[in-house]
């Protein structure tokens, strides 16, 4: 059971071959770069957009399972991320909810047609038995500008005969095709996803990224994939 609260593996490794980037910093390169990650782990992936927020384990239709004295760590968090993602996401219209007849406090939920546009499932099956994660993603990045280059160097443990190097890229980028169920409900989603607010159509953000630089100039960047927000 271990396998289950480990973090999901990353989408996308992307690796380029350039060497006049680590040299004269291109920025210009570098905006493409960042662009064609995004892009391409959006195609490979089948997201909606790079912001997703998170709902949990769980196999639609879903109906409530209460927290039990028998259930392990993972399970317990597990059904607490749901009892606050799926009331929200029924509230704005992407679930259907139904009280279970009979047992007060739990309910039947299932996807609506609204939902079902912006979902996206992805199966871990590292462990016995599958864990099927959900969520609902929207808003693709569109890079507007690298603002700055930095290149850091860190030397290795002893023993190693060579230092690290990377290159923190900050960019600005704004966000396209927001639905209306996040604009009308930013407050709501921003008080239960609380590490990166709603992003809003007409708005330009900050964003770094960390390319390592491998021998003879290679770039390694393995963050350039939708945004995971978990509650």
């Amino acid at each position: 059971m271990k396998s289950k609260n480990s973090k999901f593996t990353k989408l996308l490794a992307l690796l380029i071959v350039g060497s006049c980037l680590v040299g004269c910093y291109n920025k210009e390169e570098f905006k493409h770069i960042i662009q064609d990650g995004y892009d391409k782990a959006r195609a490979n992936t089948k997201v909606k957009g790079d912001f997703c927020y998170y709902l949990g384990v769980l196999r639609f239709p879903y109906t409530d399972e209460p927290v039990l004295e028998t259930d392990i760590r993972w399970d317990i968090w597990n059904k607490r991320k749901l009892s606050r993602s799926l009331p929200l996401f029924a509230e704005i219209g992407l679930l259907s909810r139904q009280p279970v007849e009979g047992q007060s406090g739990l309910y039947h939920y299932d996807l609506t047609d609204l939902g079902r546009e912006y979902w996206h499932q992805y199966i871990d099956n590292r462990d016995d038995e599958p864990l099927y994660h959900n969520e609902f993603c929207y808003g693709p990045i569109v890079v507007e500008r690298v603002t700055d280059v930095t290149k850091n160097e860190y030397t290795r443990a002893q023993g190693y005969s060579y230092n690290k190097v990377n290159l923190e890229v900050d960019y600005e980028y704004h966000v396209i095709d927001v639905p209306d169920w996040v604009i009308d409900n930013q407050d709501k989603l921003n008080e239960i996803y609380t590490q990166t607010k709603a992003q809003l159509p007409g708005k330009t953000y900050e964003e770094v990224i960390t390319f390592n630089v491998g021998k003879e100039g290679k770039l390694y960047e393995d963050s350039l994939t939708y945004k995971q927000i978990k509650p």
